[in-house]
């Protein structure tokens, strides 16, 4: 084990650390994870629609039915516009990285994502692409865009107005060079992809993406990133914040198509979504360790026992860091195996039973934070998914139990030799 763990500190630790710095990839994750609020207003209009689905007749249904258009009015301007949010919330988290004052690289962005991204047919501007489809497209501007907005300001190339000017109007004839720079780019890829590849720029790029795209909601994918996430746990890393750096912006972009879908009337394809993860494969916090908890609280190891009783709650929260950091269950070899192996049972029962139709799969990204099911049940419309959760934690229970009991005897053959003494 001694040499197992040199070996992932070796290799693992200066991947993660450089993840955890690197500007661009933390300002996709810190906005993507911005967006979240926006998805989970928007995906609630969905509930509607499962609610009239499920109950299929009567005065509730014909009253849904009536107003289903107001009911659902709001996921036109929240999750058909994710790409929106998405552009401005990650510009804005890379230009505040870059210590840019003020909105304008954001907004720049914005102007600069539009351009690319609302295709104009018939004097109308087409909306099609400025939903999850663009989200990918909403990324790339947002890093060229802040990047040439630095580019200018470090050079100097921008216009400057005395001091007398007050700060506000001062800031405006700033951000004139970067945005000239940016808007004449942007209209060139525009035209550049139409007149070359004959589709919108998003679509070439979700079709230079498909196989990544595709790739992603697999069981092996996402056994990879349920493996790192609990391995750098392991070793006192937030593990979801690393790893989801990377599969974040993949996982929302299924959820709302999966939204899409569902309000559409058609079949939900994608598993691997932002709610799947937190409400299902991260329950009560990563490695579903509510089980592990309430063995703890009933521990006769007194240091066991008062940290079960302490981190309780937040865990039924889904916030285990307590439990995690004063178990502790970071460098433990004892409990390395089941912290870290153990979750990757769960993620191929749960993704099996979504893939072959016993549980439902996702329609609405659920709020964090909520205790075991209830986000499962919200996030599927689907009391089985409710019973797949508590399966789960009880699942986990008996893998945590043989090594917690080993664990225990440790602790309390210390607490003796202190007693004695």
């Amino acid at each position: 084990m001694e040499k197992f763990q040199a070996i992932l500190m070796k290799y693992l630790m200066p991947i993660a650390n450089k993840l955890e710095q690197q500007k661009h990839i933390q300002a996709i994750k810190d906005g993507i994870v911005a967006s979240v609020p926006v998805i989970i207003v928007g995906s609630f209009c969905t509930i509607f629609l499962g609610i009239s689905n499920l109950i299929g007749s009567g005065p509730i249904f014909d009253f849904l039915s009536k107003y289903m258009g107001v009911l659902t009015y709001a996921s036109a301007f929240t999750t058909d516009l994710l790409a929106v949010y998405a552009t401005y919330f990650i510009a804005k988290a890379l230009s505040e990285r870059y210590a840019l004052k003020g909105s304008q690289p954001a907004i720049t962005s914005l102007i600069a994502f539009f351009i690319i991204s609302a295709v104009i047919q018939d004097g109308q501007m087409s909306t099609a692409y400025l939903g999850s489809t663009g989200l990918f497209t909403g990324i790339l501007v947002a890093l060229v865009s802040v990047e040439i907005y630095r580019i200018c300001i470090e050079k100097k190339l921008y216009i400057k107005m005395p001091e007398s000017v007050p700060p506000m109007v001062a800031e405006s004839f700033g951000a004139l060079v970067p945005l000239v720079v940016s808007t004449f780019l942007a209209v060139a890829v525009a035209n550049i992809s139409m007149a070359i590849g004959g589709v919108p720029f998003p679509q070439m790029i979700m079709n230079i993406l498909a196989p990544a795209v595709s790739s992603m909601d697999t069981l092996p994918a996402l056994l990879i990133v349920i493996f790192l996430t609990q391995l750098l746990w392991f070793f006192g890393l937030h593990g979801p914040s690393i790893t989801s750096s990377v599969w974040a912006t993949f996982a929302i972009a299924y959820g709302a198509e999966n939204i899409a879908a569902y309000a559409a009337g058609e079949p939900v394809s994608h598993i691997f979504t932002f709610g799947m993860f937190y409400a299902v494969l991260q329950a009560t916090g990563s490695g579903l360790t509510l089980g592990l908890n309430i063995l703890m609280m009933r521990s006769k190891a007194k240091s066991l026992s008062s940290v079960g009783k302490v981190a309780i709650v937040p865990s039924i929260f889904g916030i285990n860091e307590p439990l995690i950091f004063g178990m502790p269950m970071i460098m433990n070899p004892i409990m390395f195996i089941p912290f870290v192996f153990g979750p990757l049972v769960c993620t191929t029962v749960a993704y099996l039973s979504m893939t072959l139709g016993i549980v439902g799969k996702p329609i609405v990204n659920p709020p964090g934070f909520l205790p075991p099911g209830v986000g499962a049940f919200l996030m599927t419309l689907d009391w089985k998914a409710v019973v797949l959760v508590f399966v789960l934690l009880a699942l986990m229970t008996l893998m945590y139990y043989p090594f917690f009991k080993m664990l225990e005897k440790k602790e309390m053959e210390k607490e003796n030799v202190l007693e004695n003494k």
